[in-house]
């Protein structure tokens, strides 16, 4: 019998490895599609931003050498491409501070540089002098870079010649200009269009998180509640990217020619975006207080988890709706009703006035209700609807539900 069980244990080994290779495989599959899907999204939202800082190195070293006679123009070229790498925030403050900062790295790097030479310590001095007085005159990030890397360019790069700071700064400025005419005019960035793939990675995990967090309250699953907490939490840079990109679509048809026609459409289109983002903020404190009650063994009634899946529903169809142009109608009836599931969740009013509702929620629960109704006020308004008209809608549902 032994002889004939070696065979056999030889064999078991097989299929266990089989199958966990197929499973690495299958996890290596899917790691290389989300890649391949990320590095397309970020094609398609920042390619346009390739040709625009292509086509203004191009024009800025052209009228560089041919115009202001300079057979060498780095800085019109560089300040240029600065410029639109800029664009996805307010371009009009960062051109002044990008052009300050050359003005403030050409001037430190002139002034010293003849006085010492050049050299490693004579760079990192001139460095630290033009970032100092950048500080002093309280400029942000764009003006400190620029000054730091101007002054590295004038310290390493060119010779430490005086007569040559004007020409210099000219240079700057025509490169300033080209990067702000091609962005603004030559080719201006689609508002909606990049607004919308900005939105798309912030808004598609936000809803799932919800989900989640719906499914992991009816378990009772404190593990995965707190995976959704942490996909909420983890959006903080792509909500940052949002607001940039917001930023610069309302710039791009304030200035652009082009997409003057597109003012009426964005206004609405970007402040539902900005009400739908500001709920997401308020879905995360649900989430957090729904994970703590979890945490403390607190009861979370069945009608909380229908709720949190219709407000998550409610985000799609609000989605769908403003890119469609459509009345948000249904929207604002599935946020109505889990408002009104909410209510049901929080319990119907106590007869002792010093305890207004039974105790159907716990301390953190009842916290998230003031959460949940925040994050319906925002979505109300984010289908069109003024603050007023929100308020009075959700108090009209929740004294309904209270005679309920």
């Amino acid at each position: 019998m032994p002889a004939k069980q070696e065979p056999a244990a030889d064999t078991d080994p097989a299929p266990h490895g089989g199958f966990r290779a197929g499973r690495v495989w299958a996890r290596l599959r899917e790691r290389v599609r989300h890649g391949l899907r990320t590095r397309a999204w970020r094609l398609r939202l920042f390619g346009l931003l390739a040709v625009q800082a292509g086509v203004a190195a191009a024009i800025a070293w052209f009228v560089g050498y041919q115009f202001l006679d300079n057979p060498v123009p780095v800085l019109a070229p560089t300040t240029a491409v600065g410029i639109v790498a800029a664009s996805m925030g307010s371009r009009l403050r960062r051109t002044v501070e990008l052009l300050v900062g050359v003005v403030l790295g050409l001037a430190v790097g002139d002034a010293l540089m003849p006085l010492f030479g050049i050299g490693a310590w004579q760079t990192g001095v001139v460095v630290v002098l033009a970032i100092i007085v950048a500080v002093l005159l309280k400029g942000g990030g764009s003006l400190l870079t620029q000054a730091g890397g101007t002054a590295v360019l004038i310290a390493t790069l060119e010779p430490p010649v005086r007569d040559l700071s004007v020409p210099r700064f000219v240079d700057a400025a025509v490169g300033g200009l080209v990067g702000l005419a091609v962005g603004l005019l030559l080719v201006p960035i689609h508002p909606q269009r990049t607004v919308r793939r900005l939105a798309e990675p912030v808004l598609d995990p936000a809803i799932a998180a919800m989900h989640d967090l719906a499914a992991a309250l009816r378990l009772r699953d404190l593990g995965g509640a707190q995976r959704s907490l942490d996909t909420l939490r983890g959006l903080g840079a792509r909500l940052t990217a949002l607001d940039e990109g917001l930023g610069a679509a309302q710039e791009v048809v304030r200035l652009a020619p082009l997409r003057w026609r597109e003012r009426p459409s964005l206004g609405f289109y970007t402040d539902a975006v900005r009400h739908m983002e500001r709920s997401l903020y308020s879905c995360r404190a649900i989430t957090r207080r729904l994970t703590r009650a979890l945490r403390n063994g607190e009861p979370v009634p069945e009608e909380f988890s229908a709720a949190i899946d219709l407000l998550a529903d409610s985000v799609q169809t609000l989605r769908c709706a403003i890119r469609a142009r459509a009345q948000p109608q249904e929207a604002r009836q599935q946020v109505l009703a889990a408002v009104e599931l909410v209510g049901r969740a929080q319990g119907a009013d106590a007869p002792d006035p010093t305890r207004p509702h039974t105790h159907r929620l716990g301390y953190s629960g009842m916290i998230a209700v003031g959460e949940f109704r925040t994050a319906a006020h925002d979505l109300l308004m984010a289908s069109g609807l003024d603050a007023d008209e929100a308020a009075a809608l959700l108090r009209r549902t929740a004294d309904r539900d209270e005679w309920d």
